[in-house]
């Protein structure tokens, strides 16, 4: 029995507790177990025979003993008693984002749902927000997690395959016939929506690893199956493809199995007038057919005559001519990010303090961060008045001085009125560190009066960003209809920056509109947009959408110490007329 198996039980056991109300130890250490069970570097089984079962951390008597009994017969007596009264779709419901244990219970308690589909129309009906605990938010981010989870037009959120798929990396990765692996296809080349799969492994034993890999629980369907190839549809409904090559084939396959099409059709053209044919097995010569194993993805495209092409820029948009005349760009890390300049508190539609986001960000090793709620307009977000921005003000000011090695900058995230005013007066915008300005309503205007509300927002002289600039939300709205080559040229003029809002379902700039931003001289800012202290590790979201927009560090205020980001935001430019 492979390791997986084992900790697939183990997690099973650990949601339904947490279902139930079980005691918090006890589930922690089933999960904690199941943790340490599917990153083990040895078989589980093995362990077990040499009764080596309690060397591991966290597992003890009762642990090994359970571990035994599975191993020997499939399951455990415990495992099968919890199952038998417990319906299996609240375990199902657990894949729901946002949706916890403790939501789960209630509405189990209450209405009796036992599958998504039963809490979608219990939802769609108005039938949660009247729960204990619950209201219409929740209820809305029932919906809007449900829809996550399904996706649209048959592809899901990065955000919500890039976990799966690393996690069945991990469980690949344990076995030990596996002598390499790797992610590939649009996952790794982390395109915003993602329609499946694939994970490339190296071996000599290809037959052992697509068997034990069928027994994964995920699987539902078994869509294809040969000696080199494995294709299952799991049961998030995403569908994911094993290609299994032998040790020395890996990089070149690696290569191949990340695409995209588009790129790998103009690298083989460029290859054939180098003499060379390319597959998933290696670098052929096209005359006498010798073949050249590459020992890396860099020595790959070296051996082509080009630098190295990272993952994110291969969707031939002109990468692999800079790859062969040496200019690509060194594009945005994540480390460079010094700070995030778009949050949300408590004091709008936040669920987090103030005081506790600033110690999230300082524990992300953030220079600064910047509040900037709702203003007054957006009552159904709680947006701030003149007085209450005042109160958020004085509270920021106290807690720069209470806590040390970040700073706090002022803000807001001025509502861009249907009218094309803004939500706040100047006199108030020209007080705060840093003016983001955002639509929010009048979204089906038609395109001139759409467009002419932004550039009047660009022109502000008190407006350093422009907030999600399409309104786009991935899977659920498609942009509004804007002129972005206007706003473009606004945003040039004026020297107003240009938002990637992190948050998974926006990714707004898009990466098309981020490089042409770029090739504009347009600066950006990255932000995610959080609305709780945690969601703030949603920044390496927007950091890919950058990367693939061929975006530099140079080319991103938040990658700028604090002074002389201040000294960016401060700066007076030309936005009359």
């Amino acid at each position: 029995m492979r390791n997986f198996e084992v900790a697939f039980i183990f997690y099973d056991i650990a949601d339904i507790l947490e279902i139930k109300g079980e005691n918090f130890f006890k589930i922690r250490a089933y999960r904690k177990a199941a943790h340490t069970i599917e990153n083990l570097p040895l078989e589980i089984e093995d362990m077990a025979k040499q009764s080596r079962l309690q060397e591991i951390d966290g597992i003890g008597k009762a642990l090994s003993g359970k571990i035994d009994e599975i191993i020997n017969t499939g399951s455990c007596q415990y495992y099968e008693e919890l199952k038998r009264d417990f319906p299996r779709g609240l375990v199902d419901m657990l894949k729901i984002p946002g949706l916890g244990a403790k939501k789960i219970n209630v509405i189990y308690d209450v209405l009796g749902i036992t599958s998504i589909e039963e809490l979608e129309e219990a939802a769609r009906a108005h039938k949660l927000r009247t729960l204990p605990g619950m209201g219409i938010k929740t209820e809305q981010s029932i919906l809007k997690g449900i829809q996550t989870l399904r996706g649209h037009a048959g592809k899901i959120l990065l955000a919500t395959a890039l976990p799966i798929a690393e996690r069945i990396s991990t469980m690949l990765s344990g076995m030990k016939e596996v002598t390499n692996i790797g992610l590939g296809g649009s996952v790794r080349r982390k395109k915003e929506m993602v329609k499946d799969l694939d994970i490339v492994v190296a071996t000599e034993s290809p037959e052992i690893i697509i068997k034990d890999f069928l027994k994964y629980p995920a699987i539902t369907r078994v869509l294809a199956q040969g000696t080199t190839k494995v294709s299952v549809m799991l049961n998030i409904g995403l569908q994911m493809d094993l290609r299994v090559v032998k040790p020395h084939e890996f990089y070149s396959a690696l290569q191949h199995f990340t695409g995209s099409k588009e790129h790998n059709t103009k690298l083989r053209g460029f290859a054939l007038k180098m003499g060379y044919k390319l597959n998933e097995y290696g670098i052929f010569e096209k005359d006498g057919g010798r073949a050249f194993y590459p020992e890396s993805e860099e020595e790959f495209y070296r051996k082509l005559g080009m630098s190295y092409i990272i993952p994110e820029l291969r969707e031939d948009r002109g990468e692999i001519e800079a790859a062969m005349e040496g200019r690509l760009p060194d594009v945005i890390k994540q480390k460079d990010i010094r700070g995030d300049l778009h949050i949300h508190s408590n004091f709008s539609d936040g669920v987090s303090s103030i005081e506790s986001i600033v110690r999230r960000a300082k524990a992300l090793g953030y220079e600064y961060i910047a509040i900037t709620d709702h203003s007054k307009s957006l009552k159904i977000a709680r947006g701030l008045d003149e007085s209450r921005l005042k109160e958020q003000i004085n509270i920021i000011k106290k807690i720069n001085n209470k806590i040390k090695g970040i700073r706090v900058l002022t803000g807001i995230e001025v509502d861009i009125l249907t009218d094309g005013t803004l939500d706040f007066s100047d006199d108030i915008l020209k007080e705060l560190d840093v003016v983001i300005a955002s639509v929010h309503s009048g979204f089906k205007q038609d395109q001139k009066t759409l467009t002419r509300r932004i550039i009047n927002a660009c022109y502000n002289p008190y407006v350093n960003i422009i907030a999600h600039p399409t309104g786009r939300i991935l899977g659920r709205r498609d942009p509004y209809d804007v002129n972005m080559d206007l706003v473009l040229e606004a945003a040039a003029a004026t020297g107003t920056v240009l938002e990637i809002n992190s948050s998974p379902d926006r990714l707004d700039l898009n990466d098309f509109m981020v490089k042409r931003a770029k090739d504009m001289g347009i600066k950006v800012a990255i932000n995610t947009d959080a609305h709780h202290a945690e969601t703030l590790t949603d920044m390496k979201y927007g950091v890919w959408v950058a990367r693939r927009g061929w975006l530099t560090a140079k080319s991103i205020i938040n990658t700028l110490p604090l002074e002389k980001l201040l000294d960016f935001l401060n700066k007076t430019s030309f936005r009359g007329g």
